[in-house]
């Protein structure tokens, strides 16, 4: 066999992180398929595939295509001097014309003005491409990749350019950064449909230098820096990420103008020659050969700067790429021995402040743990207030945050938003910290989720310090509204607990204790569920009502119950790696289809109602919001081959037909005895007349009640949250508990007769096991209230 030449050793390296990539992303096994008699037992743990990674990937890039768009129109704007799209509104205040700001930049090339300021934002993007990967990767750890690859019969110059070659190909978060803005780029200079390939060409131009930079970083200092001062490095990474990601997309922001437009403004037009200026000028050049040149020359500095990187990168490793005790004997003895005494000490000053604390040993294991991981700490602590402060430094104006504080809902969102996020980066966290250690709590004399409940009070708590500290800043900036803020805050006092009880839970599902690489032990789709129900809290926050609120923190509380038992069934399977617990139906799927199902028509009536009225707006919303969580429940059953699926046919007709008239009547019957005692029995008006339907043509009204309804609901409440329950309840409990959560997610005057309703629907279901039946229950006991108060 011939040996490889350096092009072809390269190539295959970079397909070789290419496949390892997508295998990360797709979490797909290699070899062949196991026989299923061998763990008939069990069931085996399945993968979601392609499916999930390529919606997220889609949403991800149609974002930031958008905020490139918007940055380039926004610039065009604000530095073009020929531009005429700026106006002042009403209130006096300079608005951009964001469609005249487009046909300018089609008209004419861009200005110098606007090319310098396309060439920071590019820099910054490069920026973020270099942090992002870099505070994610565990830098303390060997480079056990390098030193194994060290050992093959090839030079060690072509393994360095093999690293950079398939770091610039395998790096989405510098493709997903500088892909959008490139592409942007080509389209407004007169592209149009070429403009994608284009931009993933000029993104791959700047891609190769943030390979280097970040080589020189993970793999060059690996071999002088110490241990702790790597983990340093990592934290400082992932600290600084955050903002200038922030001021990379800051652009896009109208409101950002006060700060970001004169930096932008203030860039030296020598910027352009650099190799984001010269990629700028490619682009957007006037003629074939001035773009060629101008590409040639990005091509020459790329070329001469990964030369110069290469030769430092060369003598950081020219005493080898084994980091065996390199580390280690690189320090001073006396630094070392004192290192060593300090190490010696730390448990003992550690339990000393401690002791103080009204924290369990568990909780204090914690605080020790969150104390000596700098990288976690920063992550946990210190992120969240990076990312609120870079929003405040990007939208800033004057008064801007005394205009919060005087806007209770906006500071509970603030406040919600900075405690929900830092769960996310710490009790999300808590199996994935404790890593291959984790067998050691199975062998404790307690149960492990009583141990996991321990450390979800203690994120709970930590959670809240933000929070509280948000509203102790709006109270003394704008004390005019304190009984709106307090309630807001009560909301948000409740929330925190509750979601640190969901991502506990959810990060025992997202947690891959077995999995070598650090990257790939926490699933992202959970992250992106966390993310989900989090922002669905907020409608406890926005919402007008009082019985709005109310319903969607029962329903928070009851879906974090719901996803802790399911979390504490899966929690001996952790350390098996082909073996889950049985997918069936729960009331934690009921819970989270509950919940999106309660959000959903307020947003689509939102979107509708000017295009189409109120009632349509109101039953097509409803309609489509239902069928959305219908189809999407159906499809991740679907895929996990979920057992107990509710069925809407099954049982015989007869049956069902019997059942449903019957149970319908019944619950009709109640719902015009409580009309009448309403109308009759010396209610206030108010109380009379909010039972009132709602003002819509007739035909809308009747598919909406008589239609949609019964098929939406009935599918959430009695064939997944109801059938849920059934699992660990008896009927009559499960009846009361499912009939409950059905009515506090109607408004108040017609809870009562919806929760006869519920019991009525849930007994037909249970006699039935078919949906069926609670569907015609639903529809007639609707198409009597109908009729009733249209007749009377």
């Amino acid at each position: 066999m011939t040996p490889a030449t350096p092009a072809r050793a390269m190539w295959l390296l970079a397909r070789l992180r290419l496949v390892r990539v997508l295998n990360m992303l797709t979490t797909v096994r290699f070899g062949r398929k196991k026989d299923p008699a061998k763990r008939a037992a069990t069931p085996a743990k399945r993968r979601l595939g392609m499916i999930l990674p390529i919606l997220v990937f889609a949403a991800m890039t149609a974002s930031f295509g958008n905020m490139a768009r918007q940055s380039v129109l926004n610039l065009q704007c604000h530095l073009a001097p020929a531009s005429a799209c700026l106006a002042l509104n009403d209130r006096h205040e300079e608005k951009a014309d964001l469609e005249l700001a487009a046909a300018e930049l089609h008209e004419t090339p861009f200005a110098l003005e606007l090319s310098a300021a396309l060439t920071l934002q590019l820099a910054l993007l490069m920026v973020v491409s270099v942090l992002v990967p870099l505070g994610s990767r565990e830098l303390a750890q060997p480079d056990w990749d390098l030193e194994w690859l060290v050992t093959l019969p090839v030079r060690r110059s072509t393994l360095l350019w093999g690293r950079l070659l398939e770091r610039t190909l395998a790096n989405p978060t510098g493709l997903l950064a500088l892909g959008p803005l490139c592409t942007m780029l080509a389209w407004y200079s007169g592209y149009r449909w070429n403009a994608l390939p284009l931009g993933v060409v000029g993104a791959l131009c700047l891609l190769p230098l943030s390979a280097l930079l970040r080589t020189l970083a993970d793999t060059g200092l690996r071999m002088a820096l110490p241990p702790s001062q790597l983990r340093n490095l990592q934290a400082l990474a992932g600290f600084l990420a955050l903002p200038f990601m922030y001021l990379a997309i800051g652009f896009s922001l109208a409101s950002a103008t006060s700060l970001l437009m004169p930096i932008a403004r203030a860039m030296p037009t020598w910027s352009l020659w650099t190799p984001p200026g010269l990629l700028v000028l490619a682009l957007n050049a006037a003629s074939p050969a001035e773009a060629a040149l101008a590409g040639a020359m990005l091509l020459a500095e790329v070329a001469l700067l990964l030369w110069l990187g290469m030769r430092v990168l060369r003598r950081q490793l020219r005493h080898g790429v084994v980091a065996s005790g390199a580390r280690e004997t690189g320090r001073k003895p006396a630094r070392a021995r004192a290192s060593a005494a300090a190490l010696d000490d730390a448990p003992d000053a550690a339990a000393r402040w401690q002791r103080w604390l009204p924290a369990s040993p568990i909780q204090r294991r914690e605080l020790r743990l969150l104390s000596r991981d700098r990288n976690f700490l920063v992550q946990s602590l210190l992120l969240p207030l990076v990312m609120v402060g870079s929003q405040f430094m990007i939208n800033a104006k004057a008064g801007a945050l005394s205009g919060l504080a005087a806007s209770p809902t906006a500071l509970a969102a603030t406040a919600f938003g900075l405690g929900s996020y830092m769960l996310m980066l710490s009790a999300f966290q808590t199996i994935n910290n404790e890593g291959h250690a984790l067998w050691l709590l199975f062998t404790f004399p307690r149960a492990l989720d009583d141990m996991l409940k321990e450390k979800a009070r203690l994120w709970a708590v930590l959670a809240l310090v933000y929070p509280l500290a948000v509203f102790g800043a709006g109270y003394a900036l704008a004390p005019a509204q304190p009984w709106a803020t307090l309630g807001l805050m009560a909301i948000v006092v409740v929330g925190i607990p509750v979601y640190a009880t969901i991502a506990v839970a959810l990060g025992v599902f997202a947690s891959d204790p077995l999995a070598q690489d650090v990257r790939t032990r926490v699933k992202p789709s959970y992250v992106y569920l966390y993310m989900a129900l989090s922002s669905l809290y907020g409608y406890a926050i926005f919402a007008g009502a009082w019985w709005q609120k109310l319903a969607m923190m029962l329903l928070t509380v009851c879906l974090a119950q719901a996803l802790w038992q399911k979390a504490r069934d899966a929690l001996p399977y952790l350390l098996d790696s082909a073996a889950a617990p049985p997918a069936r139906v729960s009331t934690a799927d009921g819970m989270m289809a509950a919940m999106l199902f309660f959000v959903l028509p307020g947003l689509c009536f939102i979107l509708l109602h000017d295009v189409m009225g109120p009632g349509r707006a109101l039953v097509l919303g409803f309609a489509a919001a239902g069928l959305l969580v219908y189809l999407l429940t159906r499809f991740i059953y679907w895929r996990g081959k979920t057992a107990g699926v509710p069925r809407i046919f099954g049982a015989p007709l007869k049956a069902s037909f019997g059942w449903g008239a019957a149970l319908g009547v019944l619950a009709a019957a109640a719902g015009i005895a409580y009309l009448f005692a309403l109308k009759h029995g010396g209610w206030s008006a108010d109380l009379a007349s909010s039972a009132a339907l709602p003002k819509m043509a007739v035909p809308w009204l009747v598919g909406l009640a008589v239609i949609a309804a019964p098929l939406c609901e009935e599918f959430i409440f009695r064939g997944l949250i109801f059938g849920g329950m059934r699992r660990s309840l008896p009927p009559l409990p499960a009846m009361l508990m499912s009939a409950g959560l059905f009515a506090i997610v109607h408004p108040p005057v017609s809870m009562l007769p919806v929760f006869v309703l519920g019991l009525c629907t849930a007994y037909a279901f249970q006699r039935t096991r078919t949906l069926l039946a609670p569907m015609l229950v639903h529809a007639i006991y609707n198409g009597a209230m109908i009729a009733i108060q249209r007749l009377g």
